[in-house]
């Protein structure tokens, strides 16, 4: 068992006996109900504006195949699956039920929704330095490097360490992911980085003695009858996934892309996330209503708002964990509202979610299958804002402007 600080110990025991789990007694939700656009105020002839787009999409090759998924005040109200999950060696049809691997989709999803999660039981302090949680962080000057700085990318840390960094094992890879040097000054630069969530990751597995797979299956994805996402799919779901590239002349199929969350044993803060469309429905839908999806709460409306809220950084707006807008936000619809948050994976996989508008988009692809040389963000762009534009009820369509 790993070590943490007395007081964190005395606070978690005391947790333990006084705050049960806050749906561990309730029976999982089921999945979202499907309903025509007219329903939730969405009309059917502009929402149909999404097919085109990907059809484009498909002839110019920017990916194999995907599923776009588009819902609004808790229903479903357009799916669809393109093209195919496996084109190479044979062609497998793309389904609506495909599970994909969500690469850095990880990051908001499982790993700052963990960290938002234990901040609720009071074991993480947001404004807290990260060493104060993880002490071997405090190397190479990082000791005033706080929780925030790293969800929202502005601890300064670099993108991504070495590669062989993780030759050897898991827990010399951890060590030396702690031990690397700041490239930029706290607050000083916007630098996205794998390795920040890399160690929050860890950070979850310090205080929790469960590693971040686990911690999101107990108290978020569990709970909310998310049975077909995770890390480490299962076989049932890895022979459902879409196949990415090839790692040592095999296909991967629900087997992480990522090199560095394959070697830390497919899990990790940053990457290794598996899951369906109809899932992230799920997920999306909780989050819109503020921690809270068909009876079941895994968070607080306070912590989704502290959670979602746009929070200015060096060249645009970030909040923690998401993106809302700045250089990575290409897959953001134009007429989003300014309290949309979403986020963005290499693999090519895009959530979206509009509080204000009660709306969701999600776009799944296998951008990397076959070649590596697929392009989404600008068609996730484009469907998100097809989507936002085919709602017919009033209601605030204000993009945020990026400093």
């Amino acid at each position: 068992m790993t070590s943490r600080p007395l007081s964190l110990l005395i606070v978690s025991a005391l947790l333990g006996l006084c705050l049960p789990g806050p749906s561990r007694s309730v029976a999982a939700p089921p999945p979202l109900e499907t309903a025509p656009p007219h329903e939730v105020g969405m009309d059917a002839v502009r929402l149909s504006f999404v097919d085109p787009i990907v059809e484009e999409g498909l002839r110019e090759g920017q990916m194999a195949g995907c599923v776009v998924l588009v819902g609004r005040k808790g229903k479903i109200v357009y799916q669809q699956a393109f093209g195919e999950r496996q084109s190479d060696p044979e062609s497998v049809a793309m389904t609506e039920e495909t599970v994909f691997d969500l690469a850095s989709l990880t990051k908001p999803v499982a790993t700052a929704t963990s960290v938002m999660h234990l901040v609720e039981q009071g074991l993480v302090n947001l404004d807290e330095p990260v060493a104060t949680y993880v002490p071997e962080f405090a190397a190479n000057g990082k000791e005033e490097i706080t929780i925030v700085d790293l969800l929202t990318h502005q601890g300064g840390l670099i993108p991504d360490n070495s590669i062989r960094d993780y030759e050897d094992d898991p827990v010399t890879a951890m060590e030396k992911t702690l031990a690397t040097k700041p490239i930029a000054s706290r607050g000083e630069r916007f630098i996205y980085s794998d390795v920040g969530f890399i160690v929050l990751g860890e950070m979850v597995k310090r205080l929790s003695d469960k590693s971040v797979h686990e911690y999101s299956q107990e108290h978020i994805f569990g709970p909310l009858g998310m049975t077909e996402t995770g890390y480490l799919p299962r076989e049932d779901l890895r022979q459902r996934a879409a196949v990415t590239e090839k790692r040592d002349g095999e296909w991967m199929q629900g087997e992480v892309h990522d090199p560095r969350a394959y070697r830390l044993g497919g899990v990790a803060g940053h990457a290794g996330l598996f899951s369906t469309a109809q899932d992230l429905a799920v997920y999306a839908t909780m989050m819109i209503n503020g921690g809270e999806y068909g009876g079941v709460r895994v968070l607080e409306e306070e912590t989704v708002e502290r959670m979602t809220r746009p929070t200015k950084v060096p060249r645009g707006l970030r909040a923690l964990g998401w993106d809302v807008n700045s250089p990575y936000s290409s897959n953001r619809g134009d007429l989003m509202s300014d309290r949309a948050f979403g986020h963005g994976g290499f693999t090519g996989t895009t959530m979206w979610i509009d509080p204000t508008q009660e709306l969701f988009v999600i776009f799944l692809s296998n951008r990397l299958h076959p070649d590596g040389k697929g392009s989404v963000n600008s068609l996730a762009g484009r469907i998100g804002t097809v989507a936002a534009a085919a709602i017919v009820e009033p209601s605030g369509l204000t993009a945020p402007e990026a400093p």
